[in-house]
């Protein structure tokens, strides 16, 4: 019999450990239980370096909630580091440990936060007070490739999905209108660099980068960095690479 190894991610924890312990009652079921993110990603991490790996991750939508670190607010992207929150977590380890099947375990339906959480790389959102029976359909459904979301949720979360792709898809367009100097200025301002670390990095002075955000914002339709740089995000703007990004002179300061 194939098992099927569960982590499960929860800072609340009579909840964790009473779900870890109804879920080893499963004769083809193996349960490990982390109480943060950072805690989370560690196990994922040494269980690869043993030659194990975990199946499916189990996360508390709202986790960290309880000392006091709620979802980020992505506009601004001033968020909470990765992994400090569940749909956080979800979109950390889709990047690092991509085979891993992550569900998300909520208090209540929040069809916008059900949407992030399948854009993040979740493949199923399940209310906390479902069933074990209901659970273990979906731990054993996301294994085949299955998305599963409470049927109640569906209208609203392809709504959402929907608006989601018109945002980015105008964003997208909105970031074609730059030069190509306009965007790589746009890259550094994602990237985090001020006005002057643009200019050191870029070959330009202080004044033309200034004329170059300014044209960034008016093209993009903004009136500060933080709006252009969410819009860039959702465009799918990549940040400059701090080190070892090769950045070509442009021989002159204009």
């Amino acid at each position: 019999m194939a098992r099927i190894r569960v982590l499960v991610v929860d800072d609340h924890r009579i909840f964790a450990e009473s779900l870890a312990a109804a879920l080893a009652a499963e004769p083809d079921v193996d349960v490990s239980a982390a109480g943060s993110g950072p805690a989370a990603l560690r196990c994922l991490d040494r269980a690869v370096a043993e030659g194990r790996r975990f199946d499916v991750l189990l996360v508390d939508a709202d986790l960290g909630a309880a000392a006091g670190v709620v979802p980020a607010q992505r506009e601004s992207g001033s968020g909470p580091p990765p992994g400090s929150d569940g749909i956080a977590l979800v979109a950390g380890v889709r990047v690092t440990h991509p085979a891993v099947r992550t569900v998300v375990l909520a208090e209540r339906d929040d069809p916008r936060r059900a949407a992030v959480a399948l854009q993040a790389g979740a493949s199923g959102w399940v209310a906390k007070d479902s069933s074990l029976s209901r659970l273990l359909a979906v731990i054993r459904g996301v294994l085949r490739e299955e998305t599963h979301l409470p049927p109640a949720l569906l209208t609203g979360v392809l709504r959402e999905l929907t608006a989601a792709r018109k945002h980015r898809t105008d964003s997208e367009r909105l970031v074609e209108s730059l030069t190509p100097r306009e965007h790589e200025v746009l890259r550094c301002m994602v990237a985090g660099l001020g006005r002057k670390d643009v200019a050191a990095r870029l070959f330009l002075s202080p004044h033309t980068v200034r004329t170059h955000m300014q044209n960034v914002l008016g093209k993009l339709g903004v009136h500060s960095t933080l709006a252009a740089v969410a819009l860039a995000r959702r465009a799918g703007v990549r940040p400059a690479e701090l080190a070892g990004d090769v950045v070509e002179r442009s021989g002159q300061l204009a």
